[in-house]
Order: structure tokens, then sequence, then C-alpha cells
């Protein structure tokens, strides 16, 4: 049974002409642990990815690098030719090497290779979405994003991509991104326990650029679990489900792309961002990412 995308939690948010649902679909663990090599259970994957359309859901997050090529391939495999109301939001930016890890890949020859990488592995002539990646693997790092970014929209304006945007990426070099060229998203950690992009995501909001935070649950301290774990008992809910629900009633222009490899744990993540948290729910929910006084 199929769910209109106007009836999933949060509605839409647009990404240019694009109409995103709020509450999207992170593809990343659909690859093999440590996101490298292929899943246990491809058959289990394929129905998950076939799941995301049913319900009704129109933004995919994906990467070339993740498996490499495995995620990508999986979502050809399951969804190829692509509803006209799916979009394929990708990132470039970084490689995986021998050991899983996640070197940076920047340089021109570089991004320019992974978006051909992106076109073949996903079946496409020209993507929706793709986000530069900064930073490494513990965080944004500082620098000038000038050479990677403008080659980026180089491949945007020779019609290979359709929109653009940063990931990983600190205050600073959004701004500089959005001096370059128009943005329309910006994919950073956050969540209630990682609060320090509060006032980026509030200035995107005014500018009309969606915000979507990976790691929902990511990082959090065993009192801060804790605390987030009285509310969802309270609610008799999950952590997980209230930590979406607290992102997406935190500000309109949040995308939430909560990943998982079961069809089951995509409909509770799904439906699950629509509880709804009352004031008293809000403060308590809100003192978790706040220093100590």
């Amino acid at each position: 049974m199929s769910t209109s995308s106007s009836s999933l939690p949060g509605g839409t948010w647009p990404l240019g002409e694009l109409a995103m649902t709020r509450v999207g679909y992170g593809a990343m663990q659909l690859a093999g642990p440590g996101v490298m090599g292929p899943p246990a259970d491809v058959d289990a994957a394929i129905e998950t990815l076939r799941g995301v359309v049913e319900l009704g859901i129109t933004h995919i997050d994906t990467a070339d690098a993740y498996g490499p090529r495995i995620t990508n391939e999986l979502i050809r495999t399951a969804l190829h030719p692509y509803p006209k109301s799916l979009h394929i939001v990708t990132k470039v930016g970084a490689r995986r090497d021998e050991h899983g890890g996640w070197p940076p890949a920047r340089g021109q020859e570089d991004v320019r290779r992974a978006v051909q990488d992106n076109l073949e592995t996903l079946g496409l002539d020209v993507l929706d979405v793709v986000n530069l990646r900064l930073g490494d693997a513990t965080g944004p790092q500082d620098g000038s994003v000038a050479e990677p970014f403008e080659t980026l929209v180089e491949l945007q304006q020779r019609g290979l991509i359709r929109h653009v945007g940063v990931s990983n990426a600190t205050a600073e070099q959004v701004a500089e991104a959005r001096s370059i060229a128009p943005i329309v998203c910006v994919q950073n950690m956050y969540n209630l326990a990682h609060r320090q992009d509060d006032e980026l995501i509030d200035e995107l909001a005014a500018a009309g650029i969606a915000y979507v935070p990976f790691f929902p649950l990511g990082g959090f301290s065993p009192l801060q679990s804790s605390a987030l774990s009285a509310v969802a008992d309270r609610l008799g809910s999950t952590p997980m489900s209230v930590g979406l629900a607290w992102l997406l009633q935190r500000s309109p222009n949040i995308l939430l792309i909560p990943g998982t490899s079961s069809s089951t744990h995509l409909r509770e993540n799904t439906f699950g961002a629509g509880l709804t948290l009352s004031d008293d729910d809000w403060a308590a929910l809100d003192q978790i990412g706040r220093p100590a006084q």
C-alpha cells in the first residue's frame, strides 16, 4: 500500500524546484560493515528501498563512496527507472581506502570523477543535488572551499547537476560557498546533544535553505541518553522517534535522513518522527544539549 508524501510527518520543503519530503531516507546503512562491501541480505536492502517509495518518501541520500558503489548500485537495481517524484541527493569530496577510511578527495579531477561515478552507478544523466563533503571523519575543518566548490559549480553549469550544497562544513565555509553560487542545502552533524549549528540553522531557514542533520542520536553521553530515554518512556515511544520528532519540530527547514536496512525500522523511523511533543517535553529535551550552569 502506498502512502502520499503529503501525509508524511512535516510535509515537504523545496530544494529549488524539487519537492522533498522532510522525512527522507539515508542509504548509507545498506552497505556492509563499516560501509564497505555488499550487505549480508541484498534482497532485504532492495525491499527497504522499494518501501521508501511506497511510503511516499521523495528524498534519498547516498554517495558513491558508500560501499564504495554498493548503495548506488542497490538504489539503481531497486528503483530504476526512478519515479518522477523521487529525488536522489549524493555527495562527493571523499573516497574510501583499503582500510575503510575516508580520505579527502577534493582536487578538481577528484570532484569531476566522483560526479561521473555517481551518474554511472545511479544510471542518471543529471544528478538532482550534489553536496561537497568537507572536513574529515572527525568533523568540519577550517579552510577555503573555493577550488572544489567552483569545480562542482562548473559541472552544474554543464548540466550534470541541478543543485549543489555542502556537507560537514563550518559556518564560514557555508558563507563562502554561498558567495560563489546558490546552495540548496547544508548537511552537518546536529542533534539534541550537539547544538553547535543552532544559529546557522536559523540563518539558513530565513534564506530558504535546507539543513539536513546526520547522526540524529550520535555522540550522546550516558547522562544525555538517560534524559532522552526518560522522555521517550513517558511518551511510550523510542529515543529515536523522540530525537527525530524534536529535529522535525526544531525548524521547518530541517530535513531528516534516518538510515536503516530494515523495512520495519523504516516505517518506525518515518512515522515516529510525527510524534507530538508537549511544551514540557520540549523543555526537558532542550536541556540535553545545554551546558551545565
